[in-house]
């Protein structure tokens, strides 16, 4: 079982706040829009991470991190990247790649707003965590946590951290 943290469009803004919810995990997942070291450097001196570069992310993330991310938590299969858009209106690069990849959890960010929803057609879970940075023109700062429990997604939650 693991407890996992899910943020995007941190535009090179971390704080206590955040970090307090990245302890409380057992693993973090960053969906692009990093916008510098600073802010993976904090979430990994506290735990494990995987992330995705996205559009305004530069060469020096865009080294560390990839474009994609596919892995497996527990028994669910994940795919990660930035820009994907959601269902049943995936962008052209990502449409493909999902019925290709199959994943059963779809995470993206980029757009800055909070959605969490079934794509029926596909059998995928599809989050998008809003974004938990300053910068955009979000009104509320979100980020979203849940459990992975073998082939379960269960007690999913979405953290408000306030008015940017």
């Amino acid at each position: 079982m693991k407890n996992i943290l899910v943020l995007s469009d941190t535009h090179s803004y971390i704080d206590d706040r955040i970090l307090h919810y990245v302890s409380l995990a057992d693993e973090v997942w960053h969906a692009g829009d990093i916008g510098n070291n600073k802010v993976t450097d904090a979430i990994e001196a506290l735990k494990p991470l995987k992330a995705v570069y996205g559009n305004i992310d530069d060469a020096s993330i865009r080294k560390s991190f990839p474009l994609d991310q596919r892995f497996y938590c527990e028994e669910i299969s994940v795919w990660m990247t930035h820009i994907g858009g959601y269902p049943p209106k995936y962008n052209k690069r990502t449409k493909p790649l999902l019925q290709e990849y199959q994943p059963r959890l779809f995470i993206c960010g980029h757009s800055h707003i909070l959605k969490v929803m079934n794509d029926k057609e596909n059998h995928i879970l599809h989050i998008n965590p809003g974004a938990a940075g300053k910068h955009g023109f979000h009104k509320k700062r979100t980020m979203v946590r849940f459990t992975i429990d073998k082939d379960r997604i269960k007690d999913m939650e979405v953290i408000e951290l306030g008015s940017k």
